[in-house]
């Protein structure tokens, strides 16, 4: 019976840190306490919930105990402190006002997709929510992107300027509603409204009306720009390929491929291999794009993601997007609401300015967005996610530092020029930015800097030092060094180590294998097929072999000088690979400049990149002679293996010591050569090559001894390169590592920055 003496009475204080905030742990406390008669009260503070309990002593140990058993779906408790206090002989227990703090630590949740709850009152013709697109409770909807401060709490979020109706108040304030405290509850009559205006900002429509309107342009091949949760979107028809078109050439995005949102999962099913861990992310309330093998390429038009096997696709993730996609009932082309090369837009006016010449209509709302949050996208590989790019649903979940380290001083990380994101020290915890895009272009480099701002005051946090890679041109390290404080540079591919270390929480000593396309080395050279032996302090002990990039940043976009640089270092007259697709990409005249420029060393830097070496191979095989879009080269050369993991014994490699280890690729661009004049298949010869890189990481490994080797860089988003590189490792009896929830890419950077100072410190190298 509630109330029952179990002991004396007490009274304790309890502090509960952890992903507390905004997922219904108040409301779940409340009706706990209730239930065993106790008196008290919770509220939210800066550190997470706070609550003081009293009652019988029995009691307050079995609230304690159920407390952790019955957490509702989103929570997670990271500690749980309690001491005690002076009983004052409450009897009842209530919810207080939030306790504002100067350094908030508490856990930030990420937006998430609605529950099948909301999902069946916007499609019951009965219920008073029916077909509102804003609707959600405690288990679902925004967070992250609408939240301006802390503690999670409406006046602190964009729905403070949306009075609570009476229902809606009557909804909030009971204990037994899921609604109970959900901070951005709403309806028709009192939340954000939907509007279609035109090109000029006229209103052609206002809430369903806007929405079925919209749906219907979108059946006519019209390119709708919809304002989502962090930012605007394209949206278009993706079985239209003249729409499609139309979109990539307004938008500037010539060939990269563009993501999908489907209906349904049965509509993913029929046109992708779906297993259950894909399942899984794709019904996940993240709702990332996932990666999916195409099995039925005639469901979508072929300019949606042309020379590659693969889909990006999504599910809906917001009511809004849930309504449209059962109106319409086949997938769209879902894309960001920007310009190429610029940042997300936020704000209706803005978008009219620069998306007015892409977008023929818009789907607007009235709820401000407090800050950008593009899709997230991941992968499965060696059957688990593997998330590439961490945004909606993902950040800023907090990474905790492992038990060993002390509590580091508030500490930011700048992250690099692409893929880039931030990181910082929260309490005892790493939270690494949602992707904020490459910092090319100066509205980039402004959203860059707005996002520090707004997390700067989000968590009250006032860095003692900044970390930065070693690349002085990048416009994150120039931040850096602009900012006034104490500069910590760390090399970009030990950056990517730490990363590693930190997403598989591994202890030294292992070996790093950090693979990329391009990263500065402090000798000046361009690095990206490196090894590192991490033993206390991280050491470079090996190396792919160096050859040079004729025209330099040219290389990187046109993979057939990569490709010249690889065969000049083999034989050094060109005339003699003329024959070869890369000779025959360039004119006579051309290929004299080019061998000149290798003979004499001009604008030919060295380099090691394992990402320019994929580059010059694709080129080699025919596949990809001038980069459209980053990576596109490596992506093809993948992509002709055909979701196949190549089968055989590996060309070795050749190893030669010297300062470092050479990984010697000769004898493999050798069988490469033999294989095109035997007149042998891209996708064997792609295989020959895959599966020699892998056995190279093996070679080393062997060489250096160590047990565990972690790999990491973006030339590690490449599931066959890490497939086969895990099964030979495994096979060999070596324990290997792979990147999970940081993404392996640039977009974990950040991340690996911070946390080789935060080693270094503990070590007493920064000192």
């Amino acid at each position: 019976m509630p109330g029952t003496l179990q002991g004396p009475r007490r009274r304790i204080h309890v502090l509960v840190r952890g992903a507390v905030q905004g997922v219904g742990f108040r409301p779940t406390a409340y009706r706990l306490a209730r239930e065993l008669g106790l008196g008290g009260w919770i509220r939210n503070s800066g550190a997470g919930v706070d609550m003081e309990l009293e009652g019988p002593g029995g009691l307050l140990d079995g609230f304690l105990e159920r407390l952790l058993d019955e957490l509702p779906p989103h929570a997670s408790v990271r500690s749980l402190a309690t001491h005690p206090v002076d009983p004052l002989g409450a009897t009842s227990f209530s919810i207080l006002e939030s306790a504002p703090e100067a350094h908030p630590t508490v856990l930030v949740l990420p937006d998430l997709a609605p529950c099948v709850h909301c999902l069946r009152e916007i499609g019951d013709p009965r219920d008073r929510r029916f077909r509102y697109p804003f609707v959600n409770c405690t288990l679902c909807g925004p967070r992250y992107s609408i939240l301006h401060s802390l503690p999670y709490d409406r006046q602190g979020t964009t729905m403070a300027g949306f009075p609570m109706c009476a229902d809606c108040r009557a909804e909030y304030e009971d204990p037994t509603d899921r609604r109970f405290h959900a901070q951005p509850v709403a309806c028709p009559r009192c939340g954000p409204r939907l509007e279609l205006w035109d090109r000029t900002g006229r209103v052609l429509a206002d809430s369903d009306e806007a929405l079925q309107a919209a749906a219907q342009a979108l059946r006519e091949g019209q390119i709708v720009a919809l304002k989502g949760l962090g930012g605007f979107q394209f949206l278009v028809d993706a079985r239209d390929g003249a729409a499609v078109s139309r979109l990539r050439e307004r938008k500037g995005r010539e060939a990269k491929p563009l993501a999908l949102m489907a209906p349904d999962l049965d509509w993913v099913a029929r046109a992708c291999r779906v297993g259950p861990v894909e399942e899984g992310l794709l019904v996940s309330q993240a709702s990332p794009i996932v990666l999916l093998e195409c099995r039925d390429p005639f469901l979508v038009a072929g300019q949606v993601a042309p020379a590659t096997p693969r889909l990006g696709v999504m599910l809906p993730s917001t009511p809004l997007h849930h309504l449209l996609l059962k109106d319409l009932g086949f997938p769209v082309v879902a894309t960001s609401g920007n310009v190429s090369e610029e940042p997300l837009c936020l704000e209706e006016g803005e978008a009219l300015l620069r998306l007015g010449d892409i977008a023929d209509l818009f789907l607007v709302h009235n709820r401000a967005i407090a800050r950008p949050v593009d899709d997230s996208v991941v992968q499965v590989v060696l059957g688990e996610g593997q998330v590439l790019r961490r945004a909606r649903g993902y950040a800023p979940l907090p990474i905790p530092l492992p038990e060993s380290f002390p509590s580091p001083p508030p500490t930011l990380a700048v992250g690099g020029h692409l893929k880039s994101a931030v990181a910082m020290t929260v309490g005892r915890e790493i939270m690494l930015s949602q992707h904020l895009g490459d910092l090319q272009t100066l509205p980039s480099r402004r959203n860059f800097q707005q996002t520090l701002r707004n997390l700067a005051s989000l968590f009250g946090f006032e860095p003692t030092r900044v970390a930065c890679d070693l690349h002085p041109d990048y416009a994150s390290s120039v931040h850096a060094r602009e900012s006034g404080l104490p500069v910590l540079e760390v090399q970009h591919h030990e950056a990517h180590v730490y990363a590693g270390m930190l997403d598989g929480a591994l202890e030294p000593p292992l070996l790093a294998v950090s693979w990329d396309g391009t990263g500065l080395g402090p000798d000046g050279t361009v690095w990206g097929g490196e090894f590192f032996v991490v033993d206390g302090p991280c050491r470079r002990v090996a190396r792919l072999r160096p050859f040079r990039l004729p025209g330099g940043e040219a290389a990187v976009r046109e993979p057939r000088r990569a490709a010249l640089g690889l065969l000049h270092a083999l034989a050094p007259d060109l005339s003699a690979w003329g024959h070869l697709p890369p000779g025959q990409a360039f004119q006579t005249s051309e290929l004299r400049v080019i061998q000149g420029m290798l003979d004499r060393g001009l604008h030919s830097p060295w380099t090691s990149s394992a990402g320019r070496l994929f580059d010059a191979v694709s080129a080699l095989l025919g596949l990809c002679q001038c980069n459209r879009y980053e990576g596109q080269a490596a992506v093809q050369l993948e992509a002709c293996l055909g979701g196949e993991r190549p089968q055989g014994q590996p060309v070795p490699v050749e190893l030669h010591d010297g300062d470092v280890l050479d990984v010697d690729w000769a004898p493999v661009l050798r069988a490469l050569l033999d294989g095109i004049q035997e007149g042998q298949a891209p996708s064997r010869l792609s295989a020959t090559f895959h599966l020699a890189l892998a056995g190279a990481i093996l070679s080393v490994a062997r060489h250096f001894g160590l047990e565990r080797v972690l790999l990491t860089g973006g030339c590690f988003q490449n599931q066959a390169l890490t497939g086969l590189s895990v099964d030979l490792l495994r096979q060999a009896g070596f324990d290997p590592f792979w990147h999970r929830n940081v993404p392996p890419n640039d977009g974990g950077l950040a991340a690996g920055q911070l946390f080789a100072v935060l080693c270094r410190s503990r070590a007493g190298e920064n000192d």
